[in-house]
């Protein structure tokens, strides 16, 4: 299989998913660019690059740049979705999301229910999400937890190129509301990605590594600092089930508690703050359904209830590192 970055199989997913079908449409700030000093249309592809070459290849009717506006950018995407078209709305930051909250979980989130199963709105909003690019308190949140809590809403978080291929494809052709969150320091990540097309059903857990003494679930970027974890206690004898959601929700608790049937002892690594956290969602769902299958009590390995710092030996602290995924493994194995 060909090895692409992360940001380069998002972008060649949008580009087949958007020739498949032309009722896909993509709008945001800066996915086209605007006119230069020159007069010459460019084609940005917003912040990160990860819709290049979409406005030069499908034209400016389906890659429309907004207004600096996250309510108009999600309002819209609403309204065209309910006529008829797949929308794919690009927030440049996750942060922002706050100030399209109405139209998301009020709106969008809502519309199947409310109007009885007779619309759909399959609209899929993109956001980069987290911290390690030394982005500041307003540019590094990472927020699927909230999201995660709206009903009506599934949430996709990729951790490598071939998921986030797999996932992309398979958003874009759900009838009911996705938003994907993309780890801003993950697009540069690469690996082996499948070719032609290729798909991952949502609610369906990755096992990434197979081991007996603990489970390991941990999401996004999360998902390589406990590869590097676990790579420096196996040689210690130290061995690891490590689980990647790939999604919040739908969220595959059947394979973690699968997993603690063999190991006992659960570590969740989640870069969100500890409160109202994935983490903690998590734990509270395995201590309900699987109280009887733990040896150890569980822990949450996560940032500190704190904003993002700004300052980079501040930020590296801020996010959960090996050394402490490590810790709190060794921690759980102890008991």
């Amino acid at each position: 299989m060909p090895v692409k970055s992360m940001r380069d199989a998002l972008n060649e997913t949008l580009h087949a998913e958007m020739a498949r079908d032309e009722k896909i449409i993509i709008l945001g700030e800066d996915v086209a660019g605007g006119a230069g000093g020159t007069g010459v249309e460019e084609a940005a592809g917003g912040i990160f690059g990860v819709s290049a070459g979409l406005y030069t290849k499908f034209g400016k009717e389906r890659v429309i740049d907004t207004p600096i506006s996250e309510s108009a950018i999600i309002g819209a995407a609403a309204g065209a979705a309910l006529a008829g078209y797949r929308p794919i709305a690009e927030l440049m930051f996750a942060d922002f999301i706050g100030v399209s909250m109405d139209q998301l979980y009020n709106q969008i989130a809502k519309f199947r229910y409310m109007f009885g199963g007779k619309t759909r709105c399959p609209v899929v909003v993109r956001m980069p999400t987290g911290a390690g690019m030394n982005m500041g308190a307003q540019h590094s949140q990472t927020i699927y937890p909230i999201v995660t809590s709206v009903p009506g809403l599934k949430v996709v978080i990729p951790s490598n190129p071939a998921d986030a291929k797999g996932l992309m494809t398979t958003a874009l052709r759900d009838d009911d509301p996705v938003v994907f969150f993309e780890h801003k320091a993950l697009y540069p990540r690469k690996g082996e990605v499948p070719d032609g097309e290729y798909m991952i059903p949502f609610g369906e857990a990755a096992l990434v590594r197979e081991g007996e003494d603990a489970t390991v679930v941990a999401i996004a970027r999360m998902v390589t600092f406990a590869e590097k974890a676990l790579d420096g206690l196996e040689a210690n004898g130290i061995t690891c089930d490590l689980i990647d959601p790939r999604t919040t929700s739908p969220l595959d608790l059947d394979t973690i508690l699968e997993s603690l049937e063999g190991t006992g002892r659960l570590v969740i690594v989640d870069e969100s703050p500890p409160r109202c956290s994935i983490a903690s969602d998590i734990a509270g769902m395995v201590a309900s359904e699987g109280f009887d299958l733990l040896k150890a009590p569980i822990q949450m390995v996560t940032a500190p209830h704190t904003p993002v710092p700004f300052a980079k030996d501040l930020e590296r602290a801020y996010v959960p590192s090996p050394d402490d995924i490590s810790a709190a493994i060794r921690k759980v194995v102890a008991y």
